[in-house]
C-alpha cells in the first residue's frame, strides 16, 4: 500500500522522529552531530533563536508569493537542498533521490562530490537548477577537470567548499568507531591538496571558465571582501553545519556583517541550522538571497525517500507563507532588517532540535 505522506507527516518534527526510528546509531550520530564540543552547531541555533520577528498589521496579505529565483531561474522557494556527503546512509538512491525531489517540488539542488552519482544523471533528474560542489582531492588539473565535467553536464554553477582545509574531529563518529567510507578513501596526497587550496586556485578557475562560481564556507567579512576581488558570483555563508571549526559563531551572527561588506556586489546564500519557515524569513531579512537546508532534508530522505523531501518542502512552504503574511509582507523582496530584532531572549536551550521542542532532547542521542 502506498504511503499517504500528507496525512503521515503534518509537522516538520515528525520527519526527524521517523528518521531517528529508521537509522542505526552511526547513521543518526553522523546526521545530527558536529565537531568536538558541538559549540558551533549549537550557536547556529542560538543565532537563529535570538532573532525575533516584528509583525506589521492591517496590510493586505491575501496573496502571498514565496517564489524566488536561483541564478536567473524561477524556483518555488528561496531554499537550496544543500550538499551532504553519504546520502546513501539515508536512502539507497542517495543524491539521485534528492535531485528528483528538487525537481518534483521546484527548488535547486547542490550535489556533493562525495556522491557517486554521475553529474549527467543528476542533471537529467531535475529541471530545477542543479549545482555541483567540490571537495578538492588532488592537485594539477583535478579542479579544472571537475569544472569541465560540471559544464559538460549542463549544471548551472560550480561550488568550491573552502572551510575543510583540515578534517575536523567529529566525536560522535569517533566514539562510535564509525569511519565514513568516503573519508577512509582519502589518502595523504588528497589531504595535502585539500589543505593547500588557496585564493590562487580560485583566481585560476575564475579566469579560465565562464560558469557561476560559488565559495561555500565564508564566515567573515574579510574573506567576503577577498571573494569579491576574485569575481565570485555567490558567497555562501556557512560553518559546515557546525561540523568543521568548533567554537565558531553561528551563521546568522556573521551574516549581517558579511552582507554589509558585500553590499549587493554578489549573491549571498547561507546555511546552518535552518529548520523552519521563520528561520528562512530571518535569514532573508538579514541579507541572504537563499538558504540551504542539509540536516532538515536528510530527515525527510531517511523517513520517506524523495517523496518525503517533497512533503517536507510543502510544510516548509506553508510555514514561510504564514510567517510572511503575519509580518505584513507579500513578497520576499519586501523583507529587510526592520522585520526582525536581534538579541531577543532565547527560550529553548540551543541544539540540533531546539527548533522542534515537541521532540524532546532525548532524540539527539549520545
Amino acid at each position: 500500500m502506498d504511503r499517504d505522506l500528507r496525512t503521515e507527516f503534518l509537522t516538520l518534527h515528525e520527519f526527524a522522529a521517523a528518521a531517528r526510528a529508521r537509522l542505526d546509531a552511526n547513521g543518526w550520530a553522523y546526521l545530527v552531530g558536529g565537531t568536538e564540543t558541538e559549540t558551533t552547531l549549537r550557536r547556529n541555533r542560538l543565532a537563529l533563536d535570538s532573532v525575533a520577528l516584528r509583525p506589521r498589521v492591517l496590510r493586505d496579505v491575501s496573496a502571498v508569493d514565496a517564489g524566488a529565483s536561483c541564478l536567473g531561474k524561477l524556483v518555488r522557494l528561496p531554499v537550496l537542498l544543500a550538499p551532504v556527503g553519504g546520502l546513501e546512509l539515508f536512502d539507497p538512491d542517495g543524491a539521485l533521490a534528492v535531485a528528483r525531489a528538487a525537481g518534483a517540488f521546484g527548488v535547486p539542488v547542490m550535489v556533493s562530490s562525495v556522491s557517486p552519482r554521475p553529474k549527467p544523471e543528476i542533471r537529467a533528474a531535475t529541471a530545477a537548477p542543479a549545482l555541483f560542489q567540490l571537495y578538492v582531492r588532488g592537485g594539477g588539473r583535478f579542479i579544472e577537470e571537475q569544472v569541465e565535467k560540471t559544464i559538460a553536464a549542463g549544471m548551472e554553477a560550480f561550488c568550491l567548499t573552502v572551510d575543510t582545509a583540515h578534517y575536523s574531529r567529529r566525536e560522535r563518529d569517533i566514539a562510535g568507531r564509525f569511519m565514513k567510507p568516503w573519508r577512509a578513501e582519502v589518502d595523504a596526497g588528497a589531504r595535502h591538496a585539500q589543505a593547500a587550496l588557496s585564493w590562487a586556485d580560485v583566481s585560476r578557475i575564475r579566469r579560465a571558465y565562464d560558469i557561476p562560481l560559488i565559495l561555500k564556507g565564508i564566515a567573515t567579512p574579510e574573506d567576503a571582501r577577498i571573494a569579491l576581488d576574485h569575481g565570485i558570483d555567490v558567497i555562501y555563508v556557512s560553518n559546515h553545519g557546525g561540523r568543521q571549526l568548533d567554537h565558531g559563531l553561528g551563521a546568522l551572527d556573521v551574516l549581517p556583517g558579511i552582507a554589509e561588506a558585500v553590499a549587493g556586489q554578489a549573491r549571498i546564500w547561507v546555511d546552518g541550522g535552518i529548520s523552519r519557515g521563520t528561520d528562512i524569513v530571518k535569514a532573508l531579512a538579514l541579507g541572504a538571497e537563499a538558504v540551504g537546508i542539509g540536516r532538515l532534508h536528510c530527515y525527510a530522505l531517511a523517513a520517506a525517500g524523495a517523496p518525503g523531501i517533497v512533503r517536507l518542502l510543502e510544510i516548509l512552504e506553508e510555514e514561510l507563507v504564514t510567517a510572511l503574511g503575519l509580518l505584513g509582507v507579500t513578497r520576499l523582496d519586501q523583507l529587510n532588517p526592520s522585520c526582525v530584532q536581534r538579541g531577543a531572549p532565547v527560550v529553548t536551550p540551543p541544539g540540533a532540535f531546539s527548533a522542534f521542542p515537541l521532540l524532546g532532547p532525548e532524540n539527539e542521542g549520545p
